[in-house]
């Protein structure tokens, strides 16, 4: 969970949409996550437990049809958000603060992935050059020697040299540790650690693609 909604904090939010009108819990979760941008959105297993809290408070009442619950705001809890307005209001400005950090970090790591993609993109295009360039070289006839034979069976593409390789592996070692250092510096909440992993994946993605 994020830290925003710490000690109690989310359980002021739930009263908060509740308040614009009555809602399942998955329509809470959603609201959550647009909120913050995508970037961070609860599992059920941390709405719905908090919602039956509530309503052992007598601060939510549910209806059920279709076999889906939607909950609704009682007078007991617009009168709790009543006298916590203040603390809500606190809530709210940490919300927007959280969900700034998080999209400030999600900007870095796509610069990161991607000047690391551009990078890769840009070796890949040199190893092919120095490749065809040694073919050709390779088949070039001259007036002292035989031409080559024709190679036999299906063209197999030049495997990367070991120097190629090891500058590959030195670099993907330096921006695992660049991301790392970053996690570790920042001390990144979960949600934003989250942020972090779906970013590396997309990355991940976009490198096989590239070499389909």
């Amino acid at each position: 969970m994020t830290g925003v909604f710490s000690h109690g904090r989310l359980r002021l939010y739930l009263l908060k949409l509740l308040d614009d009108g009555p809602k399942h819990g998955y329509e809470l979760i959603r609201l959550l996550e647009d909120r913050f941008l995508g970037l961070y959105a609860p599992s059920a297993g941390t709405i719905y437990p908090r919602l039956q809290r509530l309503e052992a408070e007598g601060l939510v009442s549910h209806t059920a049809a279709g076999g889906r619950k939607t909950y609704e705001i009682t007078e007991a809890g617009r009168a709790e958000l009543r006298q916590r307005a203040d603390e809500l209001a606190t809530l709210e400005s940490d919300i927007a603060a959280s969900v700034e950090d998080l999209s400030a970090l999600a900007g870095e790591i796509r610069s990161e992935v991607r000047g690391s993609v551009r990078d890769l993109k840009r070796e890949l295009r040199e190893a092919t050059r120095q490749t065809r360039q040694g073919r050709q070289n390779r088949w070039e006839p001259t007036f002292f020697s035989e031409p080559p034979p024709f190679p036999s069976g299906p063209a197999r593409e030049a495997e990367p040299g070991p120097t190629l390789l090891a500058e590959f592996d030195q670099r993907l070692a330096a921006f695992a540790a660049e991301v790392g250092r970053l996690v570790r510096a920042r001390r990144f909440s979960d949600s934003q650690l989250r942020t972090a992993i779906r970013l590396l994946d997309g990355a991940l993605d976009g490198l096989r693609r590239l070499l389909r």
